[in-house]
């Protein structure tokens, strides 16, 4: 019944909600009256960008003469991400109640993601798990990329006293680390960490585990060491007999689809048929994804046995080594270089990694133990000042980075000596250079002094000349010449007289020969041939008068 201002007694629905489960949508409302045979009708429309203008109100299929407080309108949408608008009344015969509030949504936004599928089997002491995505038997859906969902696994032992254990899984997974003969239950949730959306739990499964062969065949303790994106695939062989191995990869990524992927793994090259118990794989490294490694065995008689799988997400994976550094000192300055962990592979990682370096250094002194001072530098240069002269200085650094929360171990210590105070050498040059000029000042007068005298003896015992003999005004008497010196007359004039000679000669007369003074006058030398021809003359005569 309809009074008379134009509303009724029916109350109006309140606290519209929609639920959106993947592409399942629920329409929810409260209703307070208390009237009977109430039934509740909706409408809808929505935004169309094509059509800007047809915002009609529709009847809401699936929501038309509902008795109970929510109905299910799946069928009604198909356009996902436009913008909805929904609307309720309640209805009795003729009589209908005001419209309610308006409910506007856009389903991609409060879209839930469903349970998923999954598929168990227990095989050799693990459990092999296979999940399908949601909707993955709907023809509508709600999430275009599969691929885009990640799963939460958790498992327990049905016991009273489980714990529960939580990890991340893929589409196609083995479950492992189990005991034997052991009943577990599980349950798996799908997510979308981009959204950060996390979907319902499917519902729980258990299954009971059986027991792990062992095969001693199979390579055990498989293990991955890399440092300085150099990578090494370790592993223990417990064959008694002879064993080659293969090692195996598959690029991360596949794990991830849904299709089946055992197909996909590749030998890697140079780590085919070998017999030793590691293999250098950096070869297939690089650092825009993720890896999975196995070791394959086989035996002379062509059987196989395949090891665990470890993962290998290069830049988490891998170590930081120790840089190098060269240490120099000048103008009473610390300089240090440093040279990036690594060598050809330096340039990845410091683009990768955003290296920093942190440097310690300190006065090498046992009379003085001073606390190591630290400097953190993000160049590959640095310089400390306010050092001491005469001190010897130590470094060793070590490069870490902040956005991978990775270090590496210190550098070898590299030290060197400052140089000692100025003064003391500029002494001991000047010292030195007045030392030098005083020796040459006294050397140079020694060997003056030494000239002279030298010269001196020389003139007086090593004459250059003889005076001649044949000096103007040589008189009769050859020992009273004034020209000669009377030891220089006896030693030329006196000659040895023969033994049988008995009688003294008292006084010998010599005649004077005297030169024409015309010819001395014209010549202005005397004939000393002359003059010594007539002085054997008359020595000749003189000793026949003896005789």
């Amino acid at each position: 019944m309809r009074c008379r201002n134009g509303h009724t007694n029916l109350k109006i629905p309140q606290d519209i909600q929609v639920h959106v489960v993947n592409t399942n949508f629920t329409l929810r409302w409260n209703y307070t009256g208390n009237d009977a045979n109430v039934t509740f009708s909706a409408e809808y429309r929505w935004f169309d960008d094509s059509e800007p203008n047809d915002m009609e109100w529709k009847k809401l299929p699936g929501c038309q003469n509902v008795t109970g407080t929510e109905c299910d309108f799946s069928s009604a949408i198909t356009k996902y991400y436009d913008t909805h608008y929904v609307r309720i009344r309640a209805e009795r015969r003729e009589e209908v109640s005001s419209w309610s509030s308006i409910f506007e949504m856009i389903p991609s936004l409060i879209a839930q993601i469903g349970p998923p599928g999954i598929q168990l089997q227990s095989t050799n002491g693990v459990i092999k798990i296979k999940v399908s995505p949601p909707e993955a038997n709907q023809v509508q859906k709600m999430w275009i990329d599969q691929s885009s969902f990640r799963y939460n696994l958790v498992i327990w032992e049905n016991a009273s006293n489980a714990e529960f254990r939580s990890q991340s899984i893929f589409p196609t997974d083995v479950i492992d680390g189990l005991a034997p003969d052991t009943t577990y239950c599980l349950k798996v949730q799908a997510t979308l960490p981009l959204d950060s959306q996390e979907g319902f739990f499917s519902p729980v499964r258990c299954v009971k585990t059986t027991r792990k062969v062992n095969d001693l065949l199979c390579a055990t303790n498989v293990r991955v060491l890399a440092l300085n994106m150099k990578f090494h695939l370790h592993w223990n062989n417990r064959y008694k007999q002879h064993v080659s191995y293969n090692v195996q990869y598959l690029i991360g990524y596949l794990k991830m689809l849904h299709d089946d992927y055992s197909a996909k793994w590749i030998n890697v090259a140079g780590c085919e048929n070998i017999t030793d118990t590691q293999c250098n794989f950096s070869s297939i490294i690089t650092t825009t994804g993720f890896y999975y490694l196995r070791v394959q065995a086989v035996n002379e008689y062509n059987k196989s046995c395949l090891s665990n799988e470890v993962k290998v997400d290069p830049l988490i994976t891998n170590e930081i080594g120790p840089p190098d550094v060269t240490v120099d000192i000048s103008d009473m300055l610390l300089h240090i270089q440093i040279s990036p962990p690594g060598d050809r592979e330096s340039e990845v990682m410091r683009e990768h990694y955003d290296l920093s370096y942190r440097l310690l250094y300190w006065k090498n002194s046992s009379n003085n133990e001073e606390e190591v001072k630290t400097k953190e530098i993000k160049q590959t240069i640095a310089t400390v000042s306010d050092l001491t002269s005469a001190t010897l200085y130590c470094v060793k650094v070590q490069a870490f980075s902040e956005v991978y929360n990775k270090s590496s171990s210190y550098s070898k210590e590299k030290c060197i000596k400052t140089p000692g105070d100025k003064l003391l050498p500029l002494i001991i040059l000047a010292t030195f250079a007045t030392a030098l000029i005083v020796v040459c000042l006294v050397a140079t007068l020694l060997v003056f002094v030494l000239y002279q005298a030298y010269n001196k003896i020389k003139y007086v015992f090593f004459p250059s000349c003889q005076p001649p003999l044949n000096i103007e005004g040589f008189g009769p008497q050859l020992f009273s010449s004034p020209y000669l010196s009377a030891t220089e007359e006896l030693v030329e004039n006196c000659s040895v007289m023969e033994p049988v000679i008995t009688e003294a000669v008292n006084q010998f007369d010599f005649k004077d020969y005297q030169h024409s003074k015309e010819s001395s006058r014209d010549s202005g030398n005397y004939s000393n041939d002359d003059d010594t021809s007539e002085s054997k003359a008359s020595e000749e005569t003189l000793v026949k008068e003896i005789v």
